[in-house]
């Protein structure tokens, strides 16, 4: 390999090598020798000039067509104008002041050419300003090595910069690539034979200068199996190190504060929620780290129409009416308020119809306490139910069972005995005549008085069932409804003329119907409610619906008589888990909200058992603490104190949780959610205290994400993160409509954006303007005239489009104060930033929640915790300069209630830019995992090995995360088989090699730490 780390500049020469390490970083000739050409123009073929991309540097091979000087400023100064042509389209090259002299005399009519630089648009035309060119016929003299070149089969293009032109780089290649010969070729003998894959000196020679076709497609298959096998021992003897790092084990105790959480809930975990915490709890019984991946732990609210109803003490109360703070019912017939309300558009809708003919509608997620014979009693979603609904005798597998019965009180006056209500409406009921709403919605006394004076008149007796004849048809509703919230079982069945026959069964306990005087009609046992029966999942159509959450440990309430429920936290119980073992866990967070959103969700879910040692607090208690940055200084001492004693055994906390001062008594799991938010190192900070009061022991770690980033999905191609998924999620908000405005090109659709704020808000609703910086930063120092690079920077200043490039991102002062002045006049503007103090945010937030503002200019301060239905319309400033999972993450802001979601992404970019496929990508869809998949592939799959989330420092030239699944697989497959039979490589000097070329100083840090 001495070769190839021969420094360039002992070849090239110190001007070339300077650029060449300054701009493309390549500082050897193996770096050199790795910087593969990206596509090869074919002898004689001219370049697509209509398919050149804007703002790139290109390179074309290309005809002069004409070419003029022309005069502008009053004669004062000149320009050249050369027109190039290849039969597709046109380009036009420019040329100023002295530099007009050598390309008029080079480029006349007729000339063919290679020419690079940036291609920008001036007067809507394509142009390339003070292009290099290097000249293909004519002068032999100076082109005869271009035209010698050209004259080959296959002309290489590489990856150049404005420095630095494709065929020059091409000619340092030249002088390098005898030293190809001396590569030393890390894929065992073996492997390459059994692949077919040409040796490493050959596939470099051919990727450099292929003579067919052929040359280049075996030398790529090659040089992808060099990076994926390589970089796959890297990660095998990672994963085979990692297991003997030391670990405690983190197992699972009976009796403990988990089983003590599961036995609050009125139900079983979801098969997928089982699922994913048995791998969990598997690994973190192990005694080496978890490293896994937890894809799809959001909040999960299952939705329903708006017009379903919830039992309220008052009575049923639409779904599209329920509010923060509404008292609703819950399955044990305890009273709680509604905590959260979280509309979510539009979605297909399912009718469940049980057997007493009572429906309830809901979507396709929602959950289901439902039980059978064979299983006893689980939580189904509604597709579950749909997939599994009839047992193998055809009869209806599931039933679900009726809420405990409670007293309501609709506030209405109830002069007459309930009993004689009743008698009086089965004796001359008509066909209009019904229930008092005072007498529905009355106490459990009542309604079963009132029942009982209906059937005692009108129908037969029994001693627990009965059938209530020809009914009129809202006499039989009002009937079934009172049997059905007694805990009973009601179906209506058509007889004649709208009538029904109701036939009507009560939970044991309760009297026989009886003639007045028998008793006060209270019921005499608390006997199970009776169970219905699924019969069928019909299937509705699209609706608007809504979730809700309550302030209760069941997060279950009561609808249409049916008892629904909430999911519960994967990570939670794996916390709990670790807590029974003698752990701690921390769950880090990106934003104090978000913190402050699970610490309250935690605390509430736990109730009791999140009050460990305090008067109270259950036995099996733990603490349960925040840390955050804006913490008052006793607070903040309390929860450190908390945490190095061991008291806590939950901390959920921000960025503070990785400063130096906080120490943990045995810290066993670290949980880290919205994990693109945060840096390698900001993880591994948090991770490196698990050896606070101990040998050091690596705590275990589950990483969190609802929507994969680049390096995510590259992580979990390459295998390196153990992945659960929690497939059983909702299948997100009803669609946003999302478009790009094209503000430079059309100002007038920038317009029509301001315009559809002020519909919005005359609607009633709120808008978003999102802006990429605040505006209060200091202006940066500009660079002295003379100083390196000034010039440079001049000159690029000088084009329209540079300039324009160059300026600073939009800010939310300035933004703000230019829609105040202008588009949003009149309208109550705010402005909202991570520099405001914390108060002043909390009552921006809540002036905005309550609807005191019209439209909030934020920046990303909003992107996650932040949930106000109300705002239906978000306007991105600069959306090119945010990344396609943040615009993602930002955009889920609206849509979030029962108008629909208006997402507009502006940008100055020119159409034809990587900046505005990538926001046309956005716009098109609202799959989070597909978004990450066109991320990766835009702007690459960040640096595998080190620390850069995504971007240009990938350690991956040839290889495509995506397009090279396959390759990818092989090779793991190859690397842990060869680690496991030679986990030193003892016996293949030239992988080790390869290996300490690619894992650099920090790298190796990095992947220490995982």
């Amino acid at each position: 390999m001495a070769a190839l780390d021969e420094p360039l500049k002992k070849i090239l020469g110190g001007t070339t090598a300077k650029v060449l390490a300054e701009h493309l970083g390549l500082r050897t000739v193996g770096d050199l020798l790795h910087h593969y050409p990206r596509r090869y123009a074919e002898r004689g073929e001219l370049t697509r000039l209509a398919d050149l991309p804007l703002d790139e540097h290109v390179t074309v091979v290309a005809q002069v067509a004409d070419s003029r000087v022309l005069k502008f400023n009053g004669g004062r100064g000149q320009r050249l104008e050369v027109t190039l042509t290849d039969g597709s389209g046109r380009l036009r090259l420019v040329f100023f002041g002295k530099g007009i002299h050598k390309p008029h005399k080079d480029l006349l009519p007729g000339r063919r050419a290679m020419f690079a630089g940036k291609v920008s648009v001036f007067q809507h035309k394509l142009q390339l300003a003070h292009p290099e060119y290097e000249l293909l016929d004519g002068d032999a003299e100076s082109g005869a090595e271009a035209v010698d070149a050209f004259a080959r089969q296959l002309l290489p293009i590489y990856p150049a910069c404005q420095q630095m032109a494709s065929w020059k780089i091409a000619k340092a290649v030249d002088a390098v690539l005898p030293s190809a010969r001396d590569a030393v070729d890390p894929l065992p003998g073996s492997l390459r034979e059994g692949r077919a894959l040409v040796p490493l000196p050959e596939a470099l020679l051919k990727i450099h200068r292929p003579e067919s076709k052929a040359d280049i497609a075996a030398a790529r298959d090659r040089l992808k199996w060099d990076e994926a096998f390589v970089l796959q021992v890297a990660l095998a003897r990672r994963r085979l190190a990692e297991t003997q790092l030391p670990a405690v084990a983190r197992r699972v105790a009976k009796g403990g504060i988990l089983d003590a959480f599961d036995a609050k809930l009125p139900f079983t975990l979801t098969d997928g929620q089982q699922k994913v915490s048995r791998e969990i709890f598997d690994d973190l019984a192990a005694e080496h780290p978890m490293h896994r991946l937890l894809q799809g732990e959001v909040g999960s609210g299952k939705a329903q129409p708006l017009d379903a109803l919830v039992l309220t003490p008052r009575g049923f109360c639409p779904m599209g009416e329920m509010a923060v703070g509404t008292e609703v019912v819950v399955p044990s017939g305890e009273l709680t308020v509604v905590d959260g309300v979280f509309p979510q558009g539009e979605r297909e809708v399912w009718r469940l119809v049980l057997s007493d003919g009572s429906a309830v509608e809901c979507d396709d997620e929602h959950l289901w306490i439902v039980g059978s014979r064979e299983t006893g009693e689980r939580v189904l979603t509604t597709r579950e139910l749909r997939g599994d609904l009839l047992g193998p005798d055809g009869r209806p597998k599931w039933s679900i069972a009726a809420a405990t019965p409670v007293d309501l009180d609709a506030g209405g006056e109830r002069p007459l005995d309930p009993y004689l209500v009743g008698q009086r409406l089965a004796e001359a009921g008509g066909p209009a005549d019904r229930l008092p709403t005072a007498y529905r919605h009355a106490p459990l006394k009542d309604r079963l008085a009132a029942v009982q004076g209906l059937m005692d008149t009108g129908g037969g007796p029994a001693e627990a069932t009965a059938v209530y004849r020809a009914a009129p048809g809202p006499l039989a509703d009002d009937l079934a409804w009172l049997v059905r919230s007694l805990g009973g079982s009601a179906r209506p069945v058509p007889v004649r003329d709208g009538a029904c026959d109701v036939f009507v069964a009560l939970p044991a306990g309760y009297p026989p119907f009886r003639a007045p005087g028998g008793g006060d009609g209270a019921p005499t046992g608390g006997g199970p409610g009776v169970r219905r029966a699924v019969h069928a999942i019909e299937h509705v159509g699209r609706k608007p619906v809504q979730c809700i959450s309550v302030a209760h440990p069941s997060h279950a309430y009561v609808t249409d008589h049916f008892t629904v429920t909430h999911n519960t936290m994967v990570a939670l119980r794996a916390m709990l888990g670790v807590v029974d073992s003698g752990g701690q866990a921390a769950m880090l967070a990106p934003t104090e909200v978000l913190a402050q959103q699970h610490h309250r969700s935690i605390t509430e879910m736990m109730g009791e058992l999140a009050e460990g040692g305090m008067l109270g607090g259950a036995e099996q208690g733990t603490k349960v603490v925040l840390l955050t940055g804006s913490m008052g200084a006793a607070a903040r001492r309390q929860a450190l104190l908390d945490l190095v004693t061991g008291e806590a055994g939950i901390v959920v906390g921000t960025h503070a949780l990785i400063e130096d001062k906080v120490q943990f008594h045995d810290l066993g799991l670290v949980v880290v959610d919205e994990q693109h938010r945060f840096g390698v190192e900001q993880r591994d900070a948090l991770r490196g205290k698990g050896n606070s009061q101990r040998e050091k022991q690596t705590p275990h770690l589950l990483v969190m994400t609802a929507t994969p980033i680049p390096r995510t999905v590259a992580m979990t191609v390459f295998g390196d993160l153990e992945t659960s998924v929690l497939d059983q999620l909702p299948a997100g908000r009803s669609p946003i409509a999302s478009h790009v405005v094209p503000a430079k090109d059309k100002p007038h659709f920038l317009a029509r954006a301001w315009e559809r704020v002020r519909e919005e808000v005359a609607a009633g609703h709120q808008a978003y303007v999102v802006c990429p910086r605040i505006g209060d930063e200091e202006e940066a120092p500009k660079a002295k005239k003379g100083a390196p690079g000034a010039k440079a920077a001049a000159a690029k200043e000088s084009s329209p489009e540079d300039a324009a490039e160059k300026r600073p991102p939009l800010a939310v002062l300035d933004i703000a104060e230019q829609l105040r002045a202008g588009p949003l006049a009149g309208l109550r503007v705010a402005v909202l930033h991570g520099r405001m103090a914390p108060d002043d945010k909390d009552d921006v937030m809540r002036s905005f929640a309550a609807g005191e503002l019209d439209v909030l200019v934020a920046t990303t301060v909003i992107e996650v915790g932040v949930n106000v239905p109300n705002a239906t319309a978000m306007v991105i400033m600069d959306a090119d300069r945010f990344g396609v999972s943040q615009l993602h993450q930002l955009r889920g802001r609206v849509g979030r209630g029962t108008a629909p979601g208006l997402c507009l992404l502006v940008s100055e970019m020119p159409e034809a830019s990587p900046a505005r496929a990538r926001l046309a990508a956005v716009a098109a869809t609202l799959d989070g995992f597909e978004l990450s998949r066109i991320d990766l592939e835009q702007r690459r799959e960040g640096d595998v090995l080190g620390q850069a989330q995504s971007g240009v420092r990938s350690s991956l030239r040839m290889l495509a995360v995506i397009d090279d699944e396959d390759v990818i697989a092989a090779a793991r497959e190859e690397a842990t088989a060869l680690v496991t039979a030679d986990p030193d490589l003892s016996g293949y000097p030239e992988l080790r090699i390869a290996l300490s070329a690619l894992l650099d100083e920090e790298r190796e840090q990095y992947l220490d730490k995982g």
